[in-house]
């Protein structure tokens, strides 16, 4: 007998839950290990490597490490919703997942486009006068980002844990 519509979505529902718990557990201890060693005081401060400017990609970017797979998140965290929403026993930890995925990947998008251009990118490392606000900045939006990527995992996790064992 074959496998039914909804035995079809239950497979994709737990492949995506798996995808976003992956995925957002790379995020969180990046986010933490970019925080506790100061990553962006150290990238900031550096000069160029040679006479080729700063890049999202270059020495010392830690966007080398989240570009294969951070894009995947909230998308991923967004699909287990939808995927798993006729499962009302996890139905809220999956919303809690995909409201905070969504939302650290705004605070990204806001680092992305608004500091992170000002702070890494420029010609020569700018003055301590105008990088220490931007820094300031930085951390503070990181703490949000780092926030929603830690409540992301854990609910993921938690509805992961929950699919896992309604099926086992």
């Amino acid at each position: 007998m074959g496998q039914t519509s909804s035995d079809r979505r239950d497979v994709l529902a737990d492949w995506l839950l798996g995808v976003a718990e992956f995925t957002h557990a790379h995020w969180f201890f990046g986010n933490l290990y970019e925080a506790v060693v100061k990553i962006p005081d150290r990238v900031a401060a550096s000069a160029p490597s040679s006479d080729l400017p700063r890049t999202p990609f270059g020495a010392g970017s830690p966007g080398r490490y989240y570009a294969p797979i951070a894009p995947l998140s909230a998308p991923a965290a967004v699909a287990a919703l939808v995927a798993g929403w006729k499962h009302s026993d996890n139905k809220a930890w999956l919303m809690v997942g995909a409201a905070s995925s969504a939302t650290g990947a705004v605070a990204t998008a806001y680092l992305l486009r608004s500091v992170n251009p000002k702070l890494f990118f420029s010609p020569y490392p700018l003055e301590e006068t105008r990088r220490r606000p931007l820094l300031k900045r930085w951390y503070r939006v990181h703490a949000l980002r780092l926030t929603a990527s830690a409540v992301a995992l854990a609910a993921i996790h938690h509805a992961r844990t929950i699919r896992l064992r309604s099926n086992g």
